[in-house]
C-alpha cells in the first residue's frame, strides 16, 4: 500500500508544478486517439483480409480426433443385442422363473 501512496504523491506533486495548458492537453488526447483509431482500423483490415483469403490468425488448430471410436460404437451395439437376446429368452419362456414363495 505504501508504494501506491508514493506514486499518488509524486503525481500530485508533478501536476502541481505543471503549467495548465488545455490546448496542449486536448491536442495530445486527440492525437493519441487518432493514432489508436488508425491502428485499430489497420488491424481489422488485416484480420479481415487474412480470414477472407482462408488464412488463420494465430497458430493453426490441429485436426481434431473423431468424437467417437467406431470400435466403441460396435461394442455398445453388441451389448444391446445381448440384452435383447436375454429379454427374448424371458419373454418366450427360455428361462423358467420359479417363485420361491410358492
Amino acid at each position: 500500500m505504501n508504494i501506491f501512496t508514493t506514486i499518488l504523491a509524486s503525481l500530485r506533486h508533478a501536476r502541481a508544478r505543471a503549467h495548465q495548458d488545455s490546448v496542449r492537453d486536448w491536442l495530445i488526447l486527440v492525437t493519441f486517439s487518432t493514432i489508436m483509431l488508425i491502428g485499430i482500423i489497420v488491424w481489422n483490415i488485416w484480420a479481415f483480409d487474412t480470414v477472407a483469403s482462408g488464412g488463420v490468425i494465430g497458430s493453426a488448430v490441429p485436426k481434431a480426433s473423431p468424437i467417437f471410436d467406431p470400435a466403441t460404437l460396435d461394442a455398445v451395439r453388441t451389448v444391446f443385442k445381448d440384452r435383447a437376446a436375454e429379454e427374448s429368452k424371458y419373454l418366450t419362456g427360455g428361462y423358467r422363473y420359479t417363485d420361491p414363495s410358492q
